[in-house]
């Protein structure tokens, strides 16, 4: 029996030593894991995808730009202002051709801007469709790109703008009703009462504007007079001072006075001292922001002032021009707005309006 145990232990220990042989065989030969597929490295949190062009990525490019009026006017100054903001960003040569806010003027002054060969025009649209169509046809069949600002030339621009013939500016029959309608409901007037209008009926176009407040003033049973904007007003908005006066003069019971020009508008309280006319003696609305618009609205004289962000006009006319001569983007659309200003908000828009941005 003791001989069998014996036996027994002897193959048992036998087995483990061979048990033991074969570990370290088994773990030598285990297939080792796959290593993993190399991954692409995530950008950091900070990091965004590479620009469409660096610096300068429009220079090259020729483009002649009508800001509008005269230089150093309210209105156009910011237009131009807009305008040099997009040339400095894209590199773009910009040449700049003043027009004292006469559409015949604009009309000679495109066609000796097609005749300079440039690979862009940025107009504005006062004269209108008919008056521009020939030129614009021209330019257009020479590749030269054509887009507007400030007054709509729907035509045109729905005949070329694949073509990149945009717009950016208010859409002004609406942004007229707006401002007529707000005025006087602000001014508190009930049918029968007597409002001057003092806007540019007669301009093809342009004169959209104008009509939307009368047809506003018309709307609310109120009584219009109307004076169109003669030619060196237009220019020069302290020549209008005889006419507003003989106007109050004829019409004492005035009770607002809607002016449709940004440099009339600034003016407001020249024209309303020259006529013998306080602060309170008849409410003002008009378009568009300027200094002296501001401090208008500080001294009472001027109620509310619609908006239209002309530095917008001035900078998508360029950038357009840019998409479309460098990028082949079609002709963009662009309300530049119907914002309100008046003495609750003046203080905020100051310091803008300041720097000339607004």
């Amino acid at each position: 029996m003791l001989k069998r145990m014996t036996y027994i232990f002897t193959v048992l220990a036998a087995l483990t030593l061979v048990l033991a042989a074969c570990a370290p065989a088994a773990t030598e030969t285990a297939k080792a894991p796959a290593p993993a597929e190399p991954t692409a490295a995530e950008p950091a949190a900070t990091e965004g995808g590479a620009p469409a062009a660096g610096t300068g990525w429009c220079s090259g490019t020729d483009i002649v730009f009508f800001p509008g009026g005269a230089p150093g006017g309210g209105f156009e100054t910011v237009v131009y202002n807009g305008a040099l903001a997009a040339a400095a960003d894209t590199g773009a040569n910009v040449e700049y051709v003043w027009s004292d806010w006469d559409a015949a003027k604009m009309v000679t002054q495109l066609q000796e801007a097609v005749a300079t060969q440039p690979d862009g025009i940025a107009i504005m649209g006062h004269p209108g469709d008919e008056a521009y169509k020939d030129i614009v046809d021209a330019a257009e069949a020479e590749g030269i790109v054509i887009t507007s600002m400030n007054t709509q030339t729907a035509g045109l621009q729905a005949t070329y703008a694949t073509k990149g013939y945009g717009y950016v500016g208010a859409i002004l029959h609406d942004a007229g009703y707006a401002l007529g309608k707000e005025a006087a409901t602000r001014a508190g007037l009930a049918a029968g009462d007597k409002a001057f209008v003092w806007g540019l009926v007669a301009q093809a176009g342009r004169g959209e504007r104008t009509q939307g407040i009368i047809d506003a003033l018309e709307d609310l049973g109120i009584t219009v007079v109307y004076q169109e904007i003669d030619d060196a007003t237009n220019a020069a908005a302290s020549a209008g001072v005889p006419v507003f006066t003989g106007i109050i003069s004829a019409n004492p019971d005035i009770k607002l006075v809607v002016t449709d020009h940004g440099n009339l508008t600034g003016t407001v309280q020249t024209f309303f001292e020259a006529a013998g006319l306080g602060p309170d003696d008849a409410y003002a609305a008009g378009f568009d922001m300027s200094g002296n618009a501001v401090e208008a609205i500080r001294s009472g004289y001027l109620d509310l002032v619609i908006d239209q962000q002309q530095w917008l006009q001035g900078y998508f006319g360029v950038l357009q021009i840019c998409l479309t001569h460098n990028y082949g983007f079609a002709g963009l659309h662009i309300d530049t707005g119907a914002g309100f200003a008046d003495k609750d908000n003046i203080e905020m828009l100051a310091p803008l309006v300041e720097k000339q941005i607004r």
